[in-house]
């Protein structure tokens, strides 16, 4: 397990990927990480690209993350924002920080001069040496939109809105029809990511949200055959315990796409790459042992441990519960 890749979306995919990286640390120096971030929830806005997930890895990996909000950065203001407010310009219920701007004004120059997305995110990573290898799925821009199922302020009912606007300004409780990854058909993965993913010894899905985010990444053409047919394992952990989200509101998303929000649902939803899915083997919680028959005869292989991340020891357990699954030694109830 010296290569290992890792397909996350935001807070939950970055602080099991910090988990593992202090696991390595101790356990195996000499491994390599590779991180392969979801971009459909990138934007622009007053003029600057976001890249909310990338910049949650990096923040966090790299030791700049707000710790309370799982975003950010810690001791910000908001001073511009304000200023920008004032003007009439921007989105009240998404400001962002002073300290943040600084990584949004970069990228925005970087790519507004000729660089790629791969290009700028390595770029940023020179500060803060995040101790893996980040690489945006997609260099090609794709968002992330929900159809909105009824009228919501000025917004009408068909209409879509980007994904942020639904997650944060809503809090994903307006309903919606579908998700929808506009620019998605003329989208190619990134480079670097489809050998990543062939090359690696393991391919790890994180506690990440399973449609919009790691759901996101496997949409790009490409992700999911590589996925398919590497020879690395590929194991993923649940980012539902006890049949409620992790983190966000993921329940909501499940119920979007018509699936429920328990672990089984989901592990099956990913589905067996013996049946054409994409896991080998589904960590659930202790809580969820029960789903552990229904994932076996699906062909997943399946452990309950413990899933909550509630420090750094439980989140470097979690990491080492994940390894040993991928090698056969962690045993299956």
């Amino acid at each position: 397990m010296t290569t290992i890749t890792v397909l996350a979306g935001g807070i939950g995919g970055a602080r099991f990927t910090r988990g593992l990286l202090q696991h390595l640390a101790d356990t195996e120096p000499d491994a390599t990480v590779t991180v392969i971030v979801n971009t459909g929830d990138d934007m622009w806005l007053d003029g600057l690209r976001i890249c909310p997930d990338l910049d949650t890895v990096m923040y966090t990996l790299g030791g700049g993350i707000n710790e309370e909000q799982g975003w950010g950065r810690p001791e910000e203001s908001r001073r511009a924002s304000a200023e920008i407010a004032a003007y009439g310009r921007g989105w009240s219920w998404f400001t962002l920080g002073d300290l943040d701007l600084a990584t949004h004004i970069v990228r925005s120059d970087l790519l507004r001069n000729g660089a790629t997305l791969s290009e700028a995110t390595e770029f940023l990573c020179r500060r803060w040496q995040p101790g893996a290898r980040l690489l945006p799925m997609s260099d090609t821009p794709v968002e992330t939109h929900a159809r909105l199922a009824m009228e919501a302020d000025e917004h009408r009912a068909g209409e879509l809105i980007h994904f942020e606007e639904w997650w944060v300004r809503y809090r994903a409780g307006v309903p919606v029809t579908e998700f929808v990854q506009v620019g998605l058909e003329s989208a190619v993965p990134a480079p670097g990511v489809v050998d990543a993913i062939l090359t690696a010894d393991l391919v790890i899905l994180p506690p990440s949200n399973p449609v919009v985010s790691v759901g996101t990444i496997l949409a790009v053409p490409g992700i999911r055959d590589a996925l398919r047919h590497t020879n690395a394992a590929v194991v993923g952990v649940s980012p539902i315990i006890a049949g409620s989200a992790v983190r966000g509101m993921a329940d909501a998303c499940l119920h979007t796409i018509g699936v429920q929000t328990s672990a089984e649902a989901v592990g099956l939803h990913y589905g067996s790459r013996a049946a054409n899915g994409v896991l080998d083997a589904w960590l659930v919680d202790e809580t969820d042992a029960g789903a552990l028959p229904a994932l076996a005869a699906a062909g997943i292989r399946a452990v309950a441990v413990p899933l909550w991340m509630r420090d750094a020891p439980t989140t470097k357990r979690l990491a080492a519960d994940t390894l040993d699954l991928a090698r056969g030694t962690l045993a299956v109830v």
